[in-house]
């Protein structure tokens, strides 16, 4: 635009998945909301049609029911982010900085109330608009290990969350072969509040049941914006003028403009088997329905699904711009494979059908960007790790303090010290590369 104001600000990194999530393509087909053609404006617009947004645009829609609400989503509901996601929705902190993973127990009771706040709201819409596409089962979280050092990360945990008064066991040897049909682990820690879903599912279930004062724009990528005078979104056909913006759209809400080198994204990989066969389940027994987070943070998540397939997910990457990188995919494929025969050698000829990378938003500090960016400007940004959980919960804390509304929530999402600062690029790429390189190495039998 030769003639572009000075107040424009060009959004220099638009989201780009590969086109291979498992998820997507294994939850039902849906279609989509039809892009924007043209111009058009409403009192309130979210950007973002991930957990976040999804979150914040219901809520908003039900706190302002006279006011129309406008949410945009750069690619297909369930295709970004949300969807690639290993589906779980813990409810217990983490903090691997901390020797017991707690740390702080007033903290450490402040994010067990806010996932616990996530899950209730994404449970209460599963049930209410029946939304069987998410799979949701409460069947709690295993989270095992095989080398020493992860056993004794296990023990620590145990001790932080029974000083928490947070019910946990561990569980040992063949009795772990009995639950996930492979001998390859040796403890595993049992937290019974965690839930799984088919992560694909329920965003898209959650899109399709938006009230209806909500419209849903797809396949619309915000391509600049003016903040002042009025906040205008400028998109491939037209622009949008809104009058309040909600951010729900995670790391690359630092590209408009907010926490610059604050929010970072760290890319993760999964890998979806096949369904496995009769005979291929009879051979491995265990049950039938499962989810592992891993000892060590650079390990190996795995999951047995509703519909019999084995994930994998492992292995990292720093993609600057929030963007998949070509060839990366097929790179950590060969990962996942070794990753698998290792836990299931009987099932090595079993293909992988889908591998996909997806992004997550991390800060150093652990913290978020919540509450008011600038004048009429919001944000939910920042899921480090727990977007599922999180990221609900932020969405929907943020529409309520905007209808002047306050909870013990609300106050702790507020009270939150915002985001540290990153250095500036190359220092910033070569330490993170080098971080997740020694951590993927250190990993050991764990990867």
């Amino acid at each position: 635009m030769p003639n572009d104001p000075e107040s424009l600000l060009r959004i220099d990194a638009l989201p780009s998945d590969d086109p291979t999530p498992g998820w997507f393509h294994t939850s039902q087909k849906r279609i989509p909301k039809p892009a924007l053609v043209g111009d058009a404006k409403a009192p309130w617009v979210v950007i973002g049609g991930g957990f976040a947004g999804l979150a914040a645009a219901r809520r908003l829609a039900l706190n302002f029911p006279n006011d129309q609400v406008i949410l945009v989503e750069a690619q297909q509901v369930g295709f970004g982010t949300s969807g690639r996601n290993a589906g779980f929705l813990i409810d217990v902190p983490h903090d691997i900085s901390a020797p017991d993973y707690i740390g702080d127990k007033t903290v450490a009771r402040n994010i067990l109330n806010l996932n616990q706040t996530g899950q209730r709201i994404l449970k209460d819409l599963v049930e209410e608009h029946n939304i069987t596409d998410a799979h949701m089962r409460h069947s709690g979280k295993y989270q095992a290990a095989v080398e020493d050092s992860g056993m004794a990360v296990l023990d620590a945990y145990r001790g932080g969350l029974e000083a928490l008064g947070e019910k946990c066991k561990i569980i040992e040897g063949s009795a772990l072969e009995d639950i996930f049909g492979t001998s390859f682990y040796r403890k595993a820690l049992y937290t019974p509040g965690t839930i799984l879903v088919q992560p694909s599912g329920l965003v898209k279930g959650l899109a399709d049941t938006l009230p209806e004062n909500v419209t849903l724009y797809e396949d619309t990528a915000i391509t600049a914006i003016e903040y002042e005078p009025q906040i205008v979104l400028h998109h491939a056909t037209g622009r949008i003028t809104a009058e309040k913006l909600i951010l729900g759209n995670n790391a690359f809400g630092t590209h408009f403009g907010f926490g610059p080198r604050t929010i970072f994204p760290i890319f993760t990989y999964g890998s979806l088997t096949r369904p496995l066969t009769q005979s291929e389940q009879a051979s491995i027994g265990g049950e039938d329905f499962w989810g592992i987070i891993p000892a060590d943070p650079f390990g190996t998540t795995s999951r047995r699904t509703h519909d019999n397939r084995i994930l994998i997910r492992n292995s990292f990457s720093f993609n600057e711009d929030g963007r998949h990188k070509p060839g990366y995919t097929e790179k950590y494929r060969l990962t996942h494979r070794q990753s698998f025969e290792r836990r299931y050698p009987t099932l090595k000829d079993v293909p992988f059908e889908h591998t996909w990378g997806g992004g997550l938003g991390m800060t150093r500090n652990g913290s978020s960007l919540f509450g008011e960016l600038r004048k009429n400007v919001y944000g939910a940004l920042g899921c480090n790790g727990l977007g599922t959980v999180r990221c609900t919960a932020m969405g929907t804390m943020l529409a309520d303090w905007l209808a002047g509304k306050s909870n013990d929530t609300i106050d702790y999402l507020l009270s939150l010290p915002k985001p540290e600062w990153n250095p500036p690029d190359p220092f910033l790429t070569m330490g993170v590369n080098f971080t997740l390189r020694r951590g993927m190495h250190n990993a050991g039998l764990e990867a």
